[in-house]
């Protein structure tokens, strides 16, 4: 079965180079095949994540997905940090009209759960939002 086996989220850009330098220099990815490997600068770049990848291309259709296309999940004690760290980078927040919750200065707080949501330079929805605790941790 196909929910047996990791997922990784697939990023259109149109300019491979400049998205290189958002998601390296601004975000801090780092990329798990090094630059000048084959395919490497034609085909995309694969970054890594906390359990598994995410792979940005070059493509005609950057930037026509208007959803979420990648959701990061942050410890609740890491959300501050992160969100500070998106903010000293210069990265601006979205907001929207949703059923519930509450925006504070760009941050959706509902209960527990607090969320923000950015773009990238092709205008790729990215969020990052809190996670509760495993039991016991």
């Amino acid at each position: 079965m196909l929910s047996d086996h990791p997922a990784m989220p697939c990023l259109a850009v149109r300019d491979l180079g400049r998205a290189r330098r958002f998601y390296e220099q601004t975000l801090g990815f780092r990329a798990t095949q090094p630059p000048g490997s084959p395919g490497a600068d034609d085909m995309g770049v694969v970054y890594a994540t906390g359990s598994g990848g995410m792979l940005v291309y070059p493509s005609s259709y950057a930037g026509t997905n208007r959803a979420t296309a990648v959701t990061f999940q942050v410890a609740d004690e890491a959300f501050d940090r992160e969100v500070g760290a998106l903010r000293s980078s210069g990265i601006g927040f979205e907001t929207f009209e949703l059923p519930s919750g509450e925006w504070r200065d760009g941050v959706l707080v509902d209960g527990a759960m607090r969320a923000v949501w950015f773009e990238d330079p092709d205008g790729n929805v990215l969020n990052l939002q809190t996670v509760e605790a495993p039991a016991g941790a």
